[in-house]
Order: structure tokens, then C-alpha cells, then sequence
């Protein structure tokens, strides 16, 4: 059953980021986006990292996608030209991805026994009375006190951008007028 349902979310992942980049329309590649977040917190599940699944949702599917679509409509951009692509683009990166893959293809077959017990990520339940130390635990040690700091930063870099997306969508602020 678990084959089933990673194979179906597979599809559907891969099939979002497809229709992510054949999209012309900005606002549809974000819905695109959306479908492959929700995708991957199913296969989050399945891999038995309940709170990684949650964290997709929210964050990502949830927060950063009404973020991305906020500032998507509030520029008003529109359907975007499409071109057939640059040489130099096409004749490195056809090769790239065919590397990448022989190498993510290469990994996979010399790695055996994947699964969640073996990442430890399998549900895990603590006797009463003793310490939780599962992953739940150790993430936020690790996410609330050692890196306190780049986590509050990157939280006022991504407000600062906001900030800079909507100061550059006023009315009035065209190139044109800039100079003035």
C-alpha cells in the first residue's frame, strides 16, 4: 500500500513541477507549486515525518505560496514571452541534468535498505517518565537555540523583500518617472 501511494504522490509531484514550468502564466505556475508542496508533505508522510509533513503545509504551501501569489498579483505580471532558449544554456545544461541524474541514479543503486526505521524517522514513542529524545525533539534544540539567530534573520530578509516588492509595484514608480 505504501509503494502504491508514494508511486501515486510521485506522479503527481512530478507532474505539478512539469505543468510548474510549462506554465505561461505566473499566478498558474504558483498553483502548480502548491500541488507539488502538497505532493511532497503526503510523501513526508508516508516516510513517517509527521512533523515535516505539517511544516510543508504550512510553511511552504500555506505562508510562502500566499506570499509568492500576493506579490505575483500586486505586480500584475503577465503572460510571459516564451523564447527558444540560448545555446550556451542548452549545450551545458542538457548535459548537467544527464550527470545529475547518473549520479542521483548511482546513488540509489549502491544505497540498500531505505526506509524510515533505517533514517530514523519511524514513529517513535517514549515510556513515561523518561526523556523524549526523538526527532521532534532534537529539531527544535537544534532550530530554537543554535541557529536562534540565522532564523530571525532570514525571517527579517524575507520581510524586507516584501517591504522592496511593494515599493517597487506602487503606481508611479515606473522607469519613466523615476528620474524625475
Amino acid at each position: 500500500m505504501h509503494l502504491i501511494l508514494f508511486l501515486v504522490f510521485a506522479g503527481i509531484c512530478l507532474a505539478g513541477a512539469v505543468n510548474l514550468l510549462l506554465q505561461t502564466h505566473p499566478i498558474n505556475s504558483a498553483l502548480s507549486l502548491i500541488v507539488v508542496m502538497t505532493a511532497l508533505a503526503v510523501l513526508y508522510l508516508l516516510l513517517g515525518a509527521e512533523f515535516l509533513a505539517a511544516a510543508q503545509i504550512i510553511v511552504y504551501a500555506g505562508a510562502v505560496m500566499v506570499l509568492f501569489t500576493f506579490v505575483v498579483m500586486l505586480l500584475n505580471a503577465g503572460r510571459e514571452e516564451r523564447t527558444l532558449g540560448s545555446f550556451a544554456a542548452k549545450s551545458v545544461g542538457f548535459p548537467a541534468v544527464a550527470v545529475i541524474l547518473a549520479v542521483i541514479a548511482t546513488v540509489i543503486l549502491r544505497v540498500t535498505n531505505l526506509g524510515a526505521a533505517h533514517l530514523g524517522m519511524g514513529p517513535q514513542s517514549a515510556a513515561p517518565g523518561t526523556v523524549d529524545n526523538s526527532n521532534l525533539t532534537q529539531l527544535s534544540q537544534v532550530l530554537f537555540h543554535e541557529l536562534l539567530l540565522p532564523f530571525e534573520v532570514t525571517s527579517v530578509l524575507i520581510l524586507i523583500a516584501i517591504l522592496g516588492a511593494v515599493a517597487l509595484a506602487r503606481p508611479g514608480h515606473a522607469e519613466g518617472t523615476a528620474a524625475k
